[in-house]
């Protein structure tokens, strides 16, 4: 632990230095390299100290923090690059945010139960919490993904200025009930339960750390975040080369970036449930899948007061049909509230059909 911990002090330190270093460089393939392993570093790191700040304020405070900080990534990253991407990053926030659903809906939520139940055999979590953090995630998604698609005041799948500062008011203010409810109103719906049902409200074997030591780790994780953001923002060109190079459809950044900014969820989620912390981990998931869409579309919505272009957030056919099957097959895992490998692998390939079809549409 004492090697991990000072491995998680250097290296976002030593990401920031580099950020200062590299800032508006052309960087050669090997600087690339370099920078690309720093930045996978610091996601990491990020990990470690967002878990550290969560493990002292506890559940279900704690999962909402990485989520947070997964967000301003994200938002950075799509914002930063439609500045620098012209016509092409039109639709690369609906891209990012879509690719973020998929993986979060079907990806993290169908490793962590596929975890859990071959630990457990059957994955237990509470169908109410569950279910109301699903339930949120739709009805962010449809307003913000799928009515674009269909409105006829601007032609194409594009919200009018005051379409979209309304779908961001409602967005923001859905995300932020659901949080006054997981925190205060409703906790004990999401704190993680044993296979009886009963609820786990403290880690009793596990000392949470100092408020000293919290206080440093939040210090390095708001500094591993914003190498993270800078970072990826000096290996995008590098990113948008390759993916155009090789004839991918531009969808591809978006995939990418949701990657990257979410393996932090990931890790987090995984190992929460490897430690029968299964409803946890699905707070995690679809923690992150409604502040990527909840945060990110307000903070969009503002950013596109001085970004020139339309804002491209519709759906296509294709993405429709495979957000539908996922909120329909999520909403069948998570209503019983036990789950077992088939419902894992049935989310997972989801994903992989996601995946391909975003390299093959």
């Amino acid at each position: 632990m004492k090697i991990l911990s000072r491995w998680a002090l250097y290296v976002p330190i030593l990401a920031f230095v580099t950020l200062v270093l590299t800032w508006g460089r052309d960087l050669p393939p090997p600087g690339v390299i370099i920078v690309a392993q720093l930045l996978a570093g610091a996601v990491l790191a990020a990990v470690h100290h967002a878990e550290v700040v969560a493990h002292r304020v506890g559940e279900p405070l704690g999962s909402l923090i990485l989520a947070v900080a997964v967000t301003i990534i994200e938002v950075a990253l799509i914002v930063t690059l439609m500045i620098s991407g012209g016509d092409k990053a039109q639709s690369l926030a609906r891209d990012t945010v879509f690719a973020a659903v998929m993986i979060t809906c079907n990806g993290i939520l169908g490793i962590s139960l596929l975890v859990g139940a071959i630990r457990r055999r059957i994955a237990v979590f509470n169908p109410e919490g569950t279910g109301s953090a699903f339930a949120t995630v739709i009805a962010i998604a449809v307003l913000g993904l799928v009515l674009p698609t269909f409105t006829t005041t601007r032609p194409g799948p594009q919200f009018s200025p005051a379409q979209l500062g309304f779908a961001a008011v409602v967005s923001l203010a859905l995300y932020l009930l659901f949080v006054m409810v997981q925190t205060r109103r409703h906790r004990y719906y999401f704190l993680p339960i044993t296979t009886e049902g009963e609820v786990i409200d403290s880690e009793e074997h596990v000392a949470p750390p100092t408020g000293r030591t919290a206080l440093a780790s939040l210090g390095l994780l708001l500094l591993a975040l914003i190498a993270v953001v800078g970072l990826a923002k000096g290996v995008s060109p590098t990113i948008e080369s390759v993916v155009e190079g090789n004839g991918l459809p531009q969808a591809v950044v978006g995939v990418v970036i949701a990657l990257l900014v979410l393996l932090p969820e990931t890790i987090a989620a995984v190992r929460a449930a490897a430690r029968d912390r299964m409803q946890t981990s699905l707070n995690l998931a679809l923690g992150s899948a409604m502040a990527s869409i909840g945060l990110t579309i307000p903070a969009i919505a503002v950013a596109m007061i001085w970004l020139e272009g339309p804002l491209l957030l519709g759906l296509g056919g294709t993405q429709l049909v495979l957000l539908a099957l996922t909120f329909v097959v999520g909403t069948l895992t998570i209503v019983p509230g036990r789950a077992n490998i088939l419902q894992g692998g049935l989310h997972l390939s989801v994903l992989a059909v996601f995946l391909f079809l975003a390299g093959s549409p």
